[in-house]
């Protein structure tokens, strides 16, 4: 470790505990990454998403941000890992989406999601260190690259990788000197948001239909649905069918659009 190099990771480690984290860490990066933006959010089971890291700079578009933090970031792959308990590391958006995300509503609507990491068309490839704090609770520090750029480099991604006992630490730290946000997590009374995924079809749909109808909107298809709940594709298409029936819906695209209204009402 050179002397320029020992100086950022010494800053990094002054930033733990205060809002200049995200950026000295980008710091610390970027001397060998190139990339556009960066984000840090810290999610929970049925608590609203953090932005600890705002490194967007400027190009998403506030109402796009808003629409994520209330309760977009339900359908982002990075929040559904960390509920799932996915191994901590870096990871790439495309290792951890469902196979029919990238073709989803929220993976292409530029409203809701404040990177549009697509393979297909999309604005940027996003890659996020996941770090774990405790169940049902993680802090996701992502970096994404412009289409225009190109992906991440194969180079680029071991040095990353090699930096993840930096970040995993310096996040886990900051999580410990942060007591508000340790405890706001502990004490506040759930806001039902993971609940809140589907209770625009409360009363309509049986629980499992309901589940189903959550899948689909995370962006898996009849087949990966199929295999999740060992059940076959032509016992999940009948489900579909009466979702749609039930909801006077006819696509998957139906089902996003009321998703959408759903998260526009809770901004009011």
């Amino acid at each position: 470790m050179n002397n320029q190099e020992a100086s950022k990771v010494a800053g990094v480690i002054a930033a733990v505990g205060t809002g200049n984290l995200g950026q000295r860490l980008c710091t610390l990066l970027e001397s060998d990454i190139r990339f556009d933006m960066s984000c840090a959010y810290l999610f929970r089971f049925d608590q609203p998403a953090v932005l600890l890291h705002d490194g967007y700079k400027g190009m998403v578009p506030a109402k796009t941000l808003s629409a994520y933090l209330r309760g977009g970031y339900l359908l982002d792959p990075f929040y559904v890992a960390c509920m799932n308990q996915h191994p901590a590391g870096l990871w790439r958006m495309s290792e951890l989406a469902p196979d029919s995300f990238f073709s989803s509503g929220f993976a292409i609507s530029p409203d809701l999601h404040p990177c549009v990491s697509s393979t297909h068309g999309s604005l940027v490839e996003e890659l996020g260190y996941i770090v774990p704090l405790q169940p049902h609770t993680a802090i996701v520090f992502s970096l994404m690259k412009a289409q225009n750029h190109g992906p991440f480099a194969d180079g680029e991604v071991r040095r990353l990788q090699t930096l993840t006992p930096v970040v995993s630490a310096a996040f886990e730290a900051h999580w410990r000197l942060r007591p508000e946000e340790s405890a706001e997590a502990a004490d506040k009374p759930r806001s039902q948001l993971e609940s809140a995924f589907v209770d625009i079809l409360q009363g309509q749909l049986t629980d499992a239909q309901r589940y189903i109808a959550k899948l689909l909107l995370q962006g898996h298809s009849n087949a990966s649905i199929a295999h999740l709940l060992g059940i076959s594709e032509g016992t999940v298409k009948v489900h579909k069918h009466n979702i749609y029936q039930r909801l006077q819906i006819s696509s998957n695209s139906d089902l996003f659009r009321l998703f959408i209204e759903y998260i526009s009402q809770a901004g009011r």
